[in-house]
């Protein structure tokens, strides 16, 4: 096998061809070469590190296959990457690491959702979204199928829960395209394909024909082969494949399937789909002891249970805390065990057969404690927040520098008991007392997990002696599997022939020289006769912060920031910090040009909105460590801050005053030339100069200070006030048919947004936000509330998002007061109008002695308070619905399509836009991160579609210039779609 460690002028003369020939077809922006940004895309899941000489970021198929046929004539190794979340250390390089950009996010369904086409870049989750339609969904089941993509899960042959060895990637293969690592294309699908595919490479067709004649010549071999995969197994090739099949294309295909990128690269994959049944029912069973619950399963084997996870005593002791935990899981012992069950039915009756057959067989075994069969939705979901918690858990608690390890073995059911017991045993004896023990039960599949430290030769020893024990007990003792669904990788591709003996491992290598003869594929992983390897190039995890040392690297956060295209990810963010840390604390050099890299690629273009806390498992909030970074970059801004804080009234009024003199000078000049002025401006001041667009409005001139009397409210749809209709901290009221009547009161509270900018260019309804949402709760009948001195009020938010605390705290706090006396400690609601304001002031509220004073943003509040004061009649129109950070945090996407779809025939929520990017003011001095964030929301925007909701005045801003549509409130469409409903 060809070396790959590359020294002196060769390298340098090798890579210098490469990237030179790269420069004819790839943009520089495509090729990655600044040494902190190679460590920052180069780091993935596992506990290794290699920090690769250049990352490549593809677009299609033509490019690959440039790229491999260059790798090959330069003999130079390339690793491909989906989305990094493999555990084993198969998706680093220290060469060539190949990623993908958005292009690869194409599908394809046919026969009726029988059959799916996807290419690798397709998060898992959202292939099983299309297939919703179709109650149907594809096999694998892993559990990070929120993050990874399809390019991953058939690389590694993933599986989960349900999965099991029937649903899995190799059993569910209806053909691929793939690119070997001299460039060529096949397509297993299509009969030219192949034939042309046939002339180029006959060596490698007839070599699989040949293994397989070899193996039908070694009986036991071919024993252990079929022996092997009655389990769950990934350790190796799918050496199955030589005995399942006879035609050498599906030899091929299916070898493919768990190779980690070390045959061939898999363009795209059709999948067999399986039911997805609409009907699940959840219970949790616990046993005395682990003999008296492995026995269990063997019964529940031979029913038609869906899922039983196996969760032993330390593991249920790891989650006892958690919210929503059944009350008797403190009380265990560690002796105890439990079994998650889930059951699935095509209607009500089979869903209920199949629970009493479970219940069945199992009468005989004695239950200390269980929540029996439930089909209710929130217990289900508790119940399994249990298994879901249990590796954040440990990875919790552990200490700062070291790593949560996470090992998933397979053993014969039968002999599940007996090897629950020996692993504990090993965790005793080497010292893991946090270790815990969990899976999936009817494969036999085993996941432990544990905490290690690398900082230190005896802590290393430690690991390889534990690993050495491990691997004798499971593939020698129990001759189960090594690896049932994380993948080989480098943690276990030592012991590879110790898990398939000699003969089997010269097969595992034959394979390999037969895909990729000059070895350039991912080298070191699956094939690798280094019997040390798995306790080298082993990634630091230095002390940085504790805002993000709890940090796993797993990468879950990355399908859902916004500059992710743009710059870092949260996690790459925390690896480059970590880095920067490490370098500062050990004096070394280099470290001001990292902070320089950090300073941009980290902190400016992090929006901060903290939808990567939700994807966390451990809870890490990374916009909360780059908003502490920037307390100290805009300290120097401190004494404006302070002013602009004391001074807000006036603050507000000098914005509105430049908005109006912006609007003035669009209708002088023309709205190509103050753009052209703008772009100058910022060019030459280096961008410090906002950006300004044409959506950007005028300033709002809708006043909500109090001149005389009652509001004139009364039951015109079109109602507006004026600025004579309110009285400082009084009531609004409506003419009341009955005096007797009495009116429910809110208190609204206009964001600064609201107040200082008014209405687009564009928008159809001219009225601003302030206007119109007066309007939707005069129809509701609401008596309104305006706090006094409105304008000099603020929840904080400008200067909560620049880290500048002290400003922050003074003005929610002032806020929070006011708005506590004024809704008499909390007996009347509060409603604010922006979903980011009232995200951040409900937060806040926790914190202090008044959380009785309830705070909504729009859609809640019209769902729980005015609804049913409300007749609508929808829209027959189509109609763009962003959901901002801020509702998704507070939990509020599907009560917002929920809304959407009451006042509109169509509700489009356009896919891989979690955030907008906005944040704030970033739309305005950092326009590019709104740009990336949004670059796929236009082209999903119907032709018959002319306008889009939300509910944060700022996002909808850049939302309309980026879609080519104006965006506007969603109380804007509830005040066009509804009517007063008669009162009795």
């Amino acid at each position: 096998m060809a070396r790959h460690i590359y020294q002196g002028q060769l390298m340098d003369s090798h890579y210098q061809a490469l990237l030179t020939q790269l420069a004819d077809f790839l943009p520089s922006s495509r090729v990655i070469r600044d040494p902190a940004l190679c460590l920052a895309y180069g780091t993935d899941a596992s506990f290794y590190r290699l920090i690769p000489r250049m990352v490549l970021r593809l677009a299609n198929t033509a490019e690959v296959i440039r790229v491999l046929e260059l790798c090959s004539q330069h003999n130079i190794a390339c690793t491909f990457r989906a989305a990094g979340t493999s555990l084993s250390g198969q998706a680093i390089s220290d060469s060539v690491l190949i990623t993908l950009t958005d292009d690869w996010r194409a599908y394809e369904i046919s026969e009726l959702g029988e059959i799916i086409t996807l290419q690798p870049g397709v998060i898992g989750a959202d292939a099983n979204k299309y297939l919703a339609p179709f109650n149907r969904k594809i096999g694998p089941d892993p559990a990070s199928i929120n993050s990874c993509k399809i390019g991953g899960i058939a690389a590694n042959n993933a599986s989960g829960m349900c999965c099991g060895t029937a649903q899995n990637s190799y059993r569910t293969l209806a053909g691929m395209s793939l690119v070997l690592a001299d460039g060529t294309y096949l397509d297993t699908r299509n009969e030219l394909s192949k034939l042309k595919f046939a002339k180029r490479q006959p060596q490698l067709l007839q070599g699989l024909v040949k293994l397989q004649q070899q193996i039908k010549h070694q009986p036991a071999l071919e024993e252990r082969i079929r022996h092997k995969y009655r389990l769950k197994n990934t350790t190796g090739y799918s050496l199955n494949a030589l005995v399942d099949f006879s035609d050498p294309f599906d030899m091929l295909s299916h070898l493919m399937i768990g190779s980690e990128g070390t045959l061939g690269f898999i363009n795209d994959i059709s999948y067999h789909t399986v039911p997805d049944h609409p009907y699940k029912a959840s219970c949790l069973w616990v046993y005395a002891n682990i003999e008296d619950t492995c026995l269990a399963v063997t019964e529940l084997a031979k029913t038609e249970v869906s899922a039983v996870e196996l969760m032993d005593g330390r593991a249920l002791a790891s989650i006892a805390h958690l919210t929503g935990m059944p009350s008797f899981i403190h009380a265990l012992d560690l002796e105890a065990a439990a079994l998650l069950i889930e059951v699935h039915g095509a209607d009500v009756n089979e869903l209920e057969q199949k629970c009493q057959q479970a219940m069945a067989a199992v009468a005989d075994f004695n239950k200390i404690e269980e929540v029996p069969f439930t089909h209710d939705a929130v217990l289900c979901a508790n119940l399994w927040a249990m298994r879901k918690g249990m590796f954040p858990a440990v990875g919790a608690v552990r200490d700062t520098g070291t790593t949560v390890v996470i090992e998933d073995v397979a053993f014969h059911v039968e002999h599940l008991a007996a090897a629950v017991r020996k692993l504990t045993a090993l965790f005793e004896q080497f010292g893991y007392d946090e270790a815990i023990i969990f899976g999936h039960a009817l494969a036999g599949n085993l996941h432990f997990v544990f905490t290690q430290g690398f900082d230190s030769e005896a802590e290393r020893q430690r690991y390889g002696q534990f690993m050495a024990a491990v691997t004798q007990l499971v593939a020698v003792e129990y001759q189960g599997s090594l690896k049932a669904e994380h993948g080989t990788g480098r943690n276990m591709a030592p012991f590879v022939e110790l898990e398939w003996g000699k003969d089997g491992y010269q097969l595992v290598q034959q394979i390999k020289a037969l895909f990729d003869p000059q070895g350039i594929l991912n080298p070191g992983v699956i094939v690798n006769n280094d019997a040390q390897a798995h306790l080298k190039h082993l990634k630091p995890l230095p002390a940085a912060d504790p805002l993000i040392d709890k940090c796993i690297e797993c990468g879950f956060c990355e399908a859902v920031c916004p500059s992710k295209n743009l710059s870092l990810t949260p996690r790459q963010r925390i690896v480059l910090y970590r880095e920067l840390q490490r370098r500062q604390a050990n004096n070394e050099s280099h470290t001001d040009t990292l902070k320089q890299v950090f300073e941009y690629q980290g902190i400016a273009t992090c929006a901060a909105t903290g939808l990567c806390e939700q994807r966390c498992p451990v809870g890490i909030n990374t916009g909360e460590m780059m908003r502490k970074l920037r307390s100290s970059r805009y300290q120097k801004f401190a004494p404006i801050a302070r002013w602009t804080a004391n001074h807000f009234a006036g603050t507000s009024k000098t914005i509105r005053l430049g908005l109006t003199t912006l609007d003035g000078a669009r209708t002088l000049l023309g709205t190509s030339a103050v753009s052209k002025i703008n772009n100058t401006l910022r060019k030459v001041t280096a961008n410090k100069v906002p950006m300004w667009f044409p959506q950007l409005p005028s300033a709002n001139a809708h006043r909500l200070e109090p001149s005389h009397g009652l509001a004139k409210h009364d039951k015109s749809p079109s109602y507006s006030s004026g600025a004579s209709d309110f009285i400082k901290d009084q009531p609004l009221q409506p003419k009341l048919s009955s005096p007797e009547k009495s009116v429910a009161k809110v208190i609204y509270f206009p964001s600064c947004a609201s107040r200082v900018l008014g209405q687009s260019p564009q928008a159809q309804d001219p009225r601003p936000l302030t206007e119109v949402t007066l309007s939707v709760l005069a129809k509701a009948g609401f008596e309104v509330i305006i706090p006094a001195d409105l304008s000099r009020l603020c929840c904080g938010m400008p200067y909560h998002s620049k880290g500048l605390n002290q400003q922050y705290v003074t003005k929610n706090q002032e806020l929070i007061n006011h708005l506590w006396h004024v809704s008499e400690q909390g007996r009347w609601p509060v409603l604010m109008d922006t979903s980011p304001c009232a995200k951040l002031s409900i937060d806040s509220l926790k914190h202090t002695d008044k959380q009785a004073l309830m705070v909504y943003e729009p859609v809640e509040f019209i769902l729980d308070k005015a609804l049913a004061k409300l007749s609508l009649n929808p829209l027959d129109e189509t109609v763009m619905l962003h959901i901002t950070c801020s509702s998704q945090r507070l939990g509020l996407s599907e009560k917002m399509l929920q809304l959407a779809q009451r006042c509109a025939t169509k509700v489009i929520v356009p896919e891989h836009i979690s955030c907008c990017g906005f944040a704030g003011d970033k739309g305005f001095t950092v326009p590019e991160l709104n740009a990336c964030a949004l670059a796929s929301l236009k082209a999903q925007v119907p032709q018959s579609c002319s306008r889009g909701f939300s509910n944060s005045r700022t996002c909808e801003l850049g939302l309309s210039h980026h879609s080519g549509i104006n965006y506007e409130s969603i109380l804007y469409l509830v005040d066009e779609v509804s009517q007063s409903r008669a009162r009795p």
